[in-house]
């Protein structure tokens, strides 16, 4: 039989289409087709097709590139597969059957299972459950049995210097022991056991001695098409960590060209169909096709698969040895500098500024670039974007917040999340996801179960951003236990209910904001989680905020186009609502209008809001209370914001560089275009927001202090016009946080 022609596909697809790219469905089965009919390239123009039939043919395996990114529906039965390891490259693959190849056994059952984390059925049965069991709990006892394994038997055979062949023996010898020697679950699947214990093995090999893993290779713009998740150790994450210089000079400013897809011009930031399209992020988010079923499944999500590079060496759920710490290079010896600048390890010095003296309250600590998109030390265009520090597990919520957090940050941009020890500057866990970029994490604490019906409180982490997707980490037991599909377009920002625990509220491009209860993971990490609210905006959320006094009853949210709230009781029936008040603000002519960006929102205490809008050079404060009670009864919606004062800020008409404030000692902090963080010391003013005749500031409240950007250089030539993204203290006003859009994480301590 001839080979698979355009002319056939148009015949074949369901219902018959004229163009490859507009079928969604095609009927390849009864064709005597074999492997080598497959043509990728032509597959390739397949980009919409969902569902595919290849039954009662003659395929032997897959083709490591077909290319089908939307594929959610794959019939496979009567063939002669022998291998299924190559489905993994699709990642949407939701429904899977290869009943009648007599090749397969319940190993390759395990395989797919791990690695298809949207897979539900398979040979029609509901295998959710138990693809969370192999993901999960398999793969943690696993690890803990490899690494046991190691430290054992192994890692003492290792001189403290060593040679490539001596590396190569020693790796030769411990896979062939611990594939003999590890054993778990049933003999039925000492096959699959043997791969995982095997791929495993050689990311234990990676992380410790820094060798590449055993994986096939694959093209490059495969990458983009099928997903991988880590969870580092904090010495592979240190490795991530590139080596920067500070030096002092003279800033040089390097104006964004025409085009540039990492720069925000100004024609970027004031363009309304950018804003809406890529508003603030490095990549187009349209170009992913939005899946047409509802997103709202929780399953686990998919550790690292086993042939996807060597940039991954690491599973979720995997503990390996603990790294070295990534110090400062003052503390260190010569010899100690010249070996971690080998192993990648970030290595900076505090610097002063260019005029030879520090003109701020706080110290340098660490300037790290832990964020690289394949840990490359080329990188210096991944925008960071969001930062929260981790809370104590023994201070809840309505504790004094001075002692409610710890000095461990975690922060989010491109395809990773990292925790950060904000006083050593070491990198003590790493997530990532290859076809994620990440805009906001989010802490929580929850009471579960572990053993013997004993409950114990867990810090959870929750990240999303461009797939919609809301990642949940247990940072503990080092492994993502679940996702969820929250929203067809990207997530702008996540926060939790400060009330109830299990509450997450995400903001997304679609212009709404929804409400989830993601439940309590069981001992297994079974957990189901709910929507039970949908927020619907008139343009998409960028900033949420529930109000302290009530976080049951209003949120507030600043948007692409005004600032809105929400009543969000859960006793009312009504699940998806209208915003409640929109807020007026001064135009540039002094009118009040509700037509403008708000791309900073946060409490600077009970009652007093601050938030950033597209009025250049200003941020305001204002009233919640007063601004609401001007609405009364009357059923308008419109109100004007009760004005207490306005900052002084950067006149620049750059968009996103978002605001914070630490309400314990009255600061707000935002940063700039020119890389300076404006620091407002407002404690001499809240008293007299806080009475009920306060009257509005005449004049602009200057900076307390501005804290001035060093100048880094990388190889001899200096990183130009850094944007300050976002940048967050600790409840304490102990560390600053500092995130840039040229891909360094900057630590600074109050002195």
């Amino acid at each position: 039989m001839s080979k698979i022609t355009t002319e056939l596909l148009l015949e074949r697809a369901v219902p018959r289409s004229t163009r490859l790219r507009k079928i969604e469905t095609l009927n390849l089965s009864k064709l005597q087709l074999k492997t080598g009919d497959l043509d990728p390239r032509l597959f390739s123009r397949l980009r919409h097709l969902q569902k595919l039939d290849l039954s009662d043919n003659l395929l032997d395996k897959f083709p490591n590139s077909l290319t089908l990114p939307d594929l959610r529906v794959l019939n496979c039965n009567n063939n002669r597969l022998e291998d299924v390891t190559a489905l993994k490259q699709f990642p949407l693959l939701e429904e899977l059957t290869y009943e009648n190849n007599v090749y397969l056994t319940i190993n390759d059952d395990y395989k797919v299972m791990f690695l298809l984390e949207n897979l539900r059925l398979l040979n029609g049965k509901d295998i959710t459950k138990l693809a969370n069991h192999v993901r999960c709990v398999n793969s943690h006892k696993l690890t803990s049995k490899v690494t046991a394994h190691w430290e054992k038997f192994f890692r003492d055979q290792l001189p403290e210097k060593y040679t490539a062949e001596q590396v190569k023996s020693i790796k030769k010898k411990f896979l062939k022991s611990v594939q003999t020697n590890v054993v778990y679950g049933p003999k039925s699947l000492s096959e699959f056991t043997r791969w995982r214990v095997k791929m495993i093995a050689e990311e234990l090999l990676a992380c410790s001695l820094g060798l590449d893993s055993n994986t096939d290779p694959e093209p490059e713009e495969k990458m983009d098409e099928s997903e991988e998740e880590s969870t580092e150790s904090p010495r592979e994450a240190a490795e991530d960590v590139d080596q920067v210089t500070v030096t002092p000079s003279k800033r040089k400013r390097n104006h964004s060209k025409p085009g540039s897809g990492n720069k925000r011009s100004k024609t970027q930031a004031n363009t309304k169909e950018e804003a809406v399209v890529n508003p603030r992020k490095s990549t187009h988010v349209e170009d992913d096709p939005a899946p047409d079923k509802p997103r709202t499944s929780n399953q686990p999500a998919k550790e690292a698969t086993p042939e996807q590079g060597a940039e991954e060496t690491q599973k979720n759920g995997e503990q390996f040895p603990k790294g070295q710490n990534n110090r400062r290079s003052s503390q260190l010896t010569e010899e100690q500098k010249s070996q971690e600048q080998d192993n990648g390890v970030v290595s900076l010095t505090p610097v002063k500024n260019s005029k030879g003296k520090e003109d701020v309250s706080a110290e340098p600590l660490h300037f790290l670039q832990c964020h690289s998109k394949g840990n490359s030390r080329e990188d210096f265009k991944t925008q960071l974007w969001s930062c929260v520090f981790e809370p104590l597990l023994d201070c809840g919520a309505r504790k004094d917040p001075i002692v409610s957090s710890s000095r461990t940050v975690a922060t989010c941009g491109g395809e990773s999340v990292c925790l950060i020890d904000c006083e050593t500057g070491m990198v003590l866990k790493k997530y990532k996801v290859a076809t994620e970029e990440f805009f906001s994490v989010a802490w929580t604490t929850l009471n579960m179960v572990i053993s013997n019906s004993r409950k114990k409180s867990h810090n959870i982490l929750a990240a999303a951003g461009r797939r919609g997707i809301v990642k949940l980490i247990h940072v503990a037991a080092d492994f993502c236990y679940g996702e969820i599909k929250a929203h067809k377009k990207p997530i702008a920002t996540v926060c939790f209910s400060p009330t109830q625990e299990t509450h997450l509220f995400t903001a997304s491009y679609d212009k709404r904001i929804a409400l989830w209860d993601i439940g309590i993971p069981d001992c297994d990490y079974n957990f189901k989680a709910s929507q039970l609210l949908v927020l619907e905006a008139l343009s998409i959320p960028l900033r949420i905020a529930l109000v302290p006094t009530c976080p049951d009853h209003y949120l507030l949210a600043g948007c692409e186009d005004g600032c809105f709230a929400w009543n969000i009781k859960l006793d009312k029936e009504q699940k998806s609502r209208p915003f409640e008040a929109e807020f007026q603000f001064p135009d540039e002519d002094g009118s009040m209008t509700t037509s403008h960006r708000v791309d900073g929102l946060a409490f600077l205490n009970d009652d007093v809001v601050v938030s950033k809008s597209s009025k250049p050079g200003c941020i305001y404060l204002w009233s919640w209370s007063r601004s609401l009670g001007t609405k009364g009864r009357r059923c308008q919606r419109t109100v004007s914001a009760v004005i207490l004062a306005e900052l002084e800020w950067s006149r620049t008409d750059l968009s996103y560089l978002t605001l914070s404030t630490c309400p314990a000692k009255d600061y707000v902090f935002c940063g700039d275009e020119k890389g300076s963080v404006w620091m407002y010391n407002l404690s001499s003013y809240t008293a007299a927001w806080s009475s009920a005749k306060g009257k509005r500031s005449d004049r602009r409240i200057p900076p307390t202090q501005i804290l001035k950007w060093p100048e880094l250089q990388e190889n001899g030539e200096q990183l130009s016009e850094v944007l300050i993204n976002n940048v967050v203290s600790d409840p304490a006003f102990t560390y600053l946080v500092i995130l840039t859009s040229v891909n360094i994480t900057a630590i600074w301590k109050k002195s």
